[in-house]
């Protein structure tokens, strides 16, 4: 069995799945997801989880996430971004780059953000794009979401800025930019969205698909405190065993924690119960 994890650089056009259908091809194994939905016209950082290594990718859904992406001001769009309809227009010639500064400063921090009609978010069982294909519009709650920057870097031509979004998992840059354009009194659309990083996996790492690079499973789980086992410790962390979390082999902190062979090599994932930690995934 194939197990690892590849940084993707995901190309224009296709959607996350296409993404996991070609690796699934490419490296001939049907065990292979994806840790974080990229819309189909977004490029950028795609982290792929490959055989055992699948069940690891909840470790990196939740990391934070890093953006670039032109506002363009005074166009609404049906979708928030470059891929859709025109639906309203109204003269913003007037914001200059300082305005744009100052509005995107007051969104920064924790923030209620309304999933768009767009999103791979489920209602009722069904994601929001599917119902939005099928012509629906459904209520839609609110939720809590973190930006840590957003940076209008420049203006690249009369009304359209250049953006860095820094934020937590689940924040729609198309969201930001939409509500960036209500803050300046008008409207507004996402283009050119690439995503640069997800958590460590930065872009300088992501491969094209057809240059499909795996890692060993552990790396996604590296920015974990991790734990070296023995050969004793590690025989009981192989059949699942809780542990002492102040026995031989200590557990710092609050966990979770990669539990690690002394060569490194990952052996399963370990969370705090009380005074013991158990294991949450197991590889061996």
């Amino acid at each position: 069995m194939i197990d690892g994890v590849a940084v993707v650089d995901k190309p224009t056009g296709c959607t996350s799945h296409d993404v996991v259908a070609r690796a699934r091809r490419q490296l001939g194994s049907r065990k292979v997801g994806h840790a974080g939905t990229l819309d189909p016209d977004a490029t950028g950082v795609l982290v792929l989880g490959v055989g055992r290594a699948t069940r690891l990718l909840r470790y990196v859904s939740d990391l934070p996430k890093a953006y670039a992406g032109e506002v363009v001001l005074g166009v609404a769009t049906s979708t928030l971004d470059a891929g859709g309809e025109v639906v309203a227009t109204t003269d913003m010639t007037g914001v200059g780059l300082d305005d744009v500064r100052a509005a995107a400063a007051g969104m920064v921090g924790t923030i209620r953000q309304v999933p768009p009609m767009v999103s791979a978010v489920q209602v009722g069982g069904r994601r929001l794009h599917e119902l939005a294909r099928a012509g629906v519009e459904v209520e839609r709650g609110s939720r809590t979401v973190t930006v840590h920057r957003f940076d209008v870097l420049d203006e690249v031509e009369p009304g359209v800025f250049r953006t860095a979004v820094e934020c937590s998992s689940g924040t729609y840059v198309r969201s930001l930019a939409a509500d960036l354009g209500v803050a300046l009194g008008g409207l507004a659309h996402l283009r050119r969205l690439r995503r640069t990083a997800v958590g460590p996996f930065t872009e300088d790492r992501a491969r094209p698909l057809e240059e499909l690079e795996l890692l060993p499973p552990g790396a996604a789980v590296g920015h974990l405190a991790a734990v070296a086992a023995d050969d004793e410790v590690a025989a009981l962390v192989r059949t699942g065993r809780p542990l002492d979390r102040d026995g031989p082999t200590p557990f710092p902190g609050d966990g979770p924690w990669a539990v690690v062979t002394p060569h490194g090599s990952l052996l399963a994932v370990y969370r705090a119960d009380g005074d013991r930690a158990r294991p949450e995934v197991v590889l061996s």
